[in-house]
């Protein structure tokens, strides 16, 4: 973990959201890393950014912790002894929608497959610069706090959900409804869902969604598209999201 960085003012705490309120909590960050030298750098250097770090060292020590509650977002690496961090996703996605940030030594295309379809948000390889950790992390945050402009559904009632056939998105409320039931969605699943909800029948390009959705501002791996969009179709509907061969993908507005 390379730390040349400098930290900004409140960089590890929950935005503000009047000038007069407290003084912001701190984030609260659970690491698991088997590796004591990894874990330790991960931890000083997000603490040194006012993160509040709680650590774990290997995948059933996290899930007690993850457990214990009050974490705003987990930073798993993939190889844990006892549950693997594949595993570990897949166990706190049945119980939670918190941001996951997956962690990858090799940077193995099998390693970040798993972790995004057990559920992950968005994934790093090892060693990571802090700063682009970082980032990682305040766009995950970000992207858990979202809510819309109103611009972006000017041209409709933005009192009404957006109706699609039997899927109803609700852009105020951030609830998405399929036959009425309510639909669970990750922060990024629901990001990315509104993207499409905004702009229905319209073909949206990978990069777009990457810069959008996932804040890249620069060529960031498209899989995490593909595969957030192949969990996003289970829960809506397999026939919801076309997939629009050569460019992208787009919602079916019927």
């Amino acid at each position: 973990m390379r730390t040349t960085d400098t930290p900004h003012d409140q960089e590890g705490t929950v935005p503000q959201a009047r000038a007069n309120d407290p003084v912001p909590a701190p984030v609260h960050v659970l690491l698991v890393e088997d590796d004591a030298t990894i874990r330790r750098g991960v931890q000083l250097s997000l603490e040194r950014y006012g993160y509040r770090v709680t650590v774990a060292a290997d995948g059933l020590s996290g899930l007690e912790g993850f457990r214990a509650g009050g974490h705003d977002l987990l930073l798993l690496d993939v190889m844990l002894p006892e549950l693997d961090g594949i595993g570990l996703c897949h166990r706190i996605r049945e119980e939670s929608l918190v941001p996951v940030l997956m962690m990858s030594a090799r940077g193995d295309s099998l390693d970040v497959i798993a972790g995004l379809e057990a559920g992950a948000d968005d994934y790093v390889v090892k060693p990571v610069e802090t700063n682009v950790l970082v980032a990682r992390i305040r766009t995950l945050l970000r992207r858990a706090t979202y809510r819309p402009p109103a611009e972006s559904t000017a041209d409709r009632d933005p009192v009404r959900p957006l109706v699609f056939g039997d899927l109803s998105v609700d852009p105020r409320g951030m609830e998405v409804r399929r036959d009425g039931r309510l639909v669970p969605l990750t922060p990024t699943e629901l990001r990315l869902l509104l993207e499409f909800a905004a702009a229905p029948g319209a073909v949206l390009d990978r990069r777009r969604l990457l810069r959008d959705v996932w804040d890249y501002g620069w060529e960031g791996d498209t899989r995490v598209v593909d595969l957030c969009v192949l969990r996003l179709r289970k829960k809506i509907g397999g026939g919801r999201i076309e997939t629009v061969r050569g460019f992208g993908y787009k919602l079916v507005r019927g």
